[in-house]
């Protein structure tokens, strides 16, 4: 790899953008290539196939055979709310690969006891998310019930572009949601992206399954994701 494709690389890499080494295997030569580029006709599908997919692999061109070494940020959850489903949640979203915070400004049930091993911050989700903003390689969950806690939380993973965005709660409860958040200054459309109520509709009825629908949810979102740039 020359210098100039290991410095775009690396920055890439620190910014959570996701890029594609580009090698050709007979010539040696590699080139970098990063989510939203204008993407070579001959390596357009490739490439989007292995943004979505994660997976590097040798695929065969009318120019060659290349090899495409994919460098995606790590995904993860952001879950605003220190509940029993985000118990369970912690326990299952390591074993897909997702990295997971949960956030919850209330101390008596954000506590070390109830979620060993997590990231977890007891703190306002105003506070934590300018410090720790949120990305297109995010999943924001917000199960409080609570529209102190959840509304600018799933505001700001709206105009953030976090891949998945849902909330727990009735279409009633939705409905009001809405409104409030229309009055925060979002569009109808942007608030049409949160998926609520929130997992995949499996019938879960515990805290337990009610997490194993939600992650499959935002699996299935991230993988079928749309990629940004002219070329998505």
């Amino acid at each position: 790899m020359d210098l100039a494709s290991l410095r775009r690389l690396n920055a890439a890499r620190s910014a959570r953008r996701a890029a594609v080494l580009v090698t050709d295997i007979a010539g040696g030569r590699s080139e970098v290539l990063e989510e939203g580029d204008t993407l070579p006709p001959h390596l357009a599908d490739a490439v989007r196939a292995a943004f979505l997919s994660g997976k590097s692999g040798l695929v065969e061109t009318e120019k060659g055979s290349l090899f495409l070494n994919v460098h995606l940020p790590p995904p993860r959850i952001v879950a605003i709310g220190a509940v029993h489903i985000t118990q369970a949640l912690a326990r299952l979203a390591g074993v897909v690969g997702f990295d997971l915070t949960i956030i919850d400004p209330r101390t008596a049930f954000a506590t070390a006891e109830r979620f060993e091993g997590v990231d977890l911050v007891a703190d306002w989700p105003e506070d934590v998310l300018s410090e720790r903003p949120l990305d297109s390689y995010t999943a924001l969950a917000a199960v409080t019930h609570d529209p102190k806690i959840d509304d600018f939380a799933l505001a700001e993973a709206l105009r953030r572009g976090c891949f998945y965005v849902g909330a727990l709660g009735s279409r009633k409860t939705h409905a009001k949601r809405v409104e409030r958040l229309v009055a925060m200054g979002l569009t109808t459309n942007e608030i049409a992206r949160i998926r609520a109520p929130i997992g995949l509709d499996i019938g879960a009825s515990s805290p337990q399954e009610i997490a194993l629908a939600i992650l499959a949810e935002i699996v299935e979102a991230f993988r079928r994701r749309s990629l940004s740039g002219a070329d998505a």
